[in-house]
C-alpha cells in the first residue's frame, strides 16, 4: 500500500525516478513449522455476523492528518510489525495510535484496527512457522488490543509463500497463515475483528479456511500495472493488462471467501511513467498539476488517465467518477464495503472519500 505499500510520496512533476530499496534478510532461519492439536480452519466459536457496510480507511503512523471519523466506519492504523525475536508486536508511533483511538470520542461506533505488516515488512514467515511463536504473538495481539482500547487486528502480510517484496517465505506460509489467523482469534476473542489485506490476485491464501476465522476481507485493487495500463481497473479493457476489479472479486469468491466478507480497496493515489510523471502521485498532488496534459476516461474499466501531447499514457488514476462507479459496482455484487490506501493522500476538500462514503452510504 502504496499499499504496495511503497510509503513515498513523490510530487508529479518531479522528472527523476526515485529508486530505493529496503530488502529485509531473506536467510533468517525457520521453525519445524509441526503443530499440535490444532486443525487448520477450525473455528473457536460462532463470529458475529455483522452486515453492517463498511467504508475503511489505511490510516499512517507518519502522516499527521487526523481523519474525519464522520466519513468513516473503520480506520486501519499503519503499522505494526513482526518484532525482532517473532513472537510479539511493534507499533510506529504509539502516540498516534493513542491519539487516532481518542476519536471514538467523537463516533463510538468507530472501529480501529492495528494493521500488522505492510510492503517490505517481515519476519512473518518465522514467526507464523512454529506453534509458540504464533501463541506468544497472538497473546501479544491481545494486549496491544486490550491495552490501546482497539477494536481488532488486520494482517498485512504481503505475501505468504511470496518473497517478492524482499521479506522471508517458506512454501509452508499459507498453511501457517491458517494457524496464525486462528490462533490470534483465540487470543482475541471472537466480540473483536481479525481481518486481512488480501492481493488483487487471490494468491497465497486458503480463503476457504480463514472464511471461518475472520469477519472480512480488504482486497488491495491497486498497483497491478503502471502507465501505459491501469493499476485498479474496474472491468477488463484493453489498457487492463493484468487483473480488473471485477476479476479479483471473482477469484476472491471462486477461493471460498463470500463476496459478504469482502472490502473492496481504491488507491487516493496514481502511478506516473516516470518520465512525465513520478512513479507514485498523490490525488492532491494530482489535481493540481493537470495542466499540460489532457484527461481521458476508459469506458470499459471506468477509470481515468492523463496523456501528454503525443497521445501517450502518463499517469493513471482514481476520481470521484470512477469511485462512484466502483462502489455501485460492489453493491451491486453484494460485497461488505470499500476500502482506501490512504487518508492523508486524499486533497483538502476530500473529494475521494466523500465520493466513496456516498458510493457506499448514501
Amino acid at each position: 500500500m502504496i499499499k504496495k505499500g511503497i510509503f513515498v510520496t513523490l510530487m508529479v512533476f518531479s522528472f527523476t525516478f526515485l529508486g530505493f530499496s529496503c530488502k529485509e534478510d531473506n536467510e533468517n532461519r525457520y521453525g519445524s513449522g509441526q503443530t499440535t492439536g490444532e486443525t487448520p480452519g477450525e473455528t473457536p466459536g460462532e463470529i458475529p455476523d455483522d452486515n453492517n457496510k463498511i467504508v475503511l480507511a489505511y490510516v499512517t503512523s507518519w502522516s499527521a492528518e487526523m481523519p474525519d471519523p464522520n466519513y468513516l466506519t473503520h480506520i486501519n492504523y499503519s503499522f505494526g510489525h513482526v518484532n525482532d525475536t517473532y513472537n510479539g508486536v511493534t507499533i510506529e508511533n504509539e502516540t498516534r495510535l493513542k491519539s487516532i483511538v481518542d476519536l471514538k470520542k467523537q463516533k463510538p461506533a468507530l472501529k480501529i484496527l492495528l494493521s500488522v505488516g505492510g510492503w517490505e515488512s517481515g519476519r512473518f514467515s518465522e514467526m507464523a512457522a512454529t506453534e509458540n511463536n504464533r501463541k506468544s504473538f497472538a497473546a501479544d495481539c491481545k494486549r496491544i488490543v486490550d491495552e490501546f482500547g482497539l477494536d481488532g487486528i488486520d494482517l498485512d502480510w504481503e505475501y505468504p509463500t511470496s518473497s517478492e517484496s524482499g521479506i522471508s517465505s517458506s512454501p509452508k506460509d499459507t498453511e501457517n497463515y491458517n494457524l496464525l489467523a486462528q490462533e490470534i482469534r483465540k487470543a482475541i476473542g471472537n466480540q473483536k475483528l481479525l481481518t486481512f489485506a488480501s492481493s488483487a490476485s487471490g494468491r497465497y491464501y486458503d480463503f476457504k479456511t480463514l472464511a471461518e476465522i475472520v469477519n472480512f476481507v480488504n482486497i488491495m485493487m491497486y498497483d497491478t500495472d503502471v502507465p501505459p495500463y491501469h493499476h485498479s481497473a474496474l472491468h477488463r479493457s484493453e489498457l487492463a493488462n493484468e487483473i480488473s476489479a471485477d476479476e479479483s472479486i471473482a477469484k476472491h469468491i471462486e477461493g471460498g471467501m463470500p463476496a459478504k466478507k469482502l472490502v473492496l480497496g481504491i488507491p487516493f493515489y496514481g502511478h506516473g511513467d516516470i518520465k512525465n510523471i513520478a512513479y507514485s502521485v498523490n490525488y492532491k498532488e494530482i489535481i493540481n498539476k493537470l495542466t499540460g496534459f489532457t484527461e481521458k476516461w476508459d469506458d470499459i474499466a471506468k477509470v481515468p488517465y492523463l496523456v501528454n501531447e503525443k497521445g501517450e499514457i502518463v499517469l493513471v488514476y482514481e476520481n470521484a467518477r470512477s469511485i462512484g462507479f466502483k462502489c455501485e459496482y460492489l453493491l451491486q455484487q453484494h460485497l461488505r464495503g470499500a476500502m482506501y490506501w490512504e487518508y492523508s493522500s486524499d486533497d483538502a476538500e476530500g473529494t475521494l472519500r466523500k465520493a466513496v462514503w456516498k458510493g457506499i452510504m448514501e
